[in-house]
């Protein structure tokens, strides 16, 4: 079973460290209060995919109910990072949110 979620966890993972490395540096940002959001989001996001990862490696029975959920989250939080595209790391952030999202659904079709 894991081989079939292979390259969701893949993804999950990506996005986990995407986001952990924006909210750091978001939080570097000399405006942190205009980044609010964006970090608050980069902190649910990363956490939802690490479970999301964790239930697939496990063959959770809530997988599809996980990965709807993560699918949610990261849109939400490719959506904020995208108005900061002048950030490098919002951008990647963002191109990693919108790959896991896409996989999720993948996982629940």
């Amino acid at each position: 079973m894991h081989e079939h979620y292979k390259q969701c966890i893949e993804e999950c993972l990506k996005c986990m460290q995407e986001c952990n490395h924006c909210y750091d540096a978001c939080l570097k940002e000399d405006n942190v209060k205009m980044m609010a959001d964006c970090i608050r989001l980069d902190r649910e996001c990363a956490d939802i995919c690490a479970l999301a990862a964790a239930a697939m490696s496990r063959n959770s029975p809530f997988v599809k109910e996980i990965c709807r959920l993560c699918a949610e989250v990261c849109e939400a939080c490719g959506n904020e990072c995208a108005k900061h595209e002048h950030h490098e790391h919002c951008k990647r952030c963002a191109e990693a949110c919108f790959r896991c999202a896409e996989a999720c659904r993948k996982m629940i079709a």
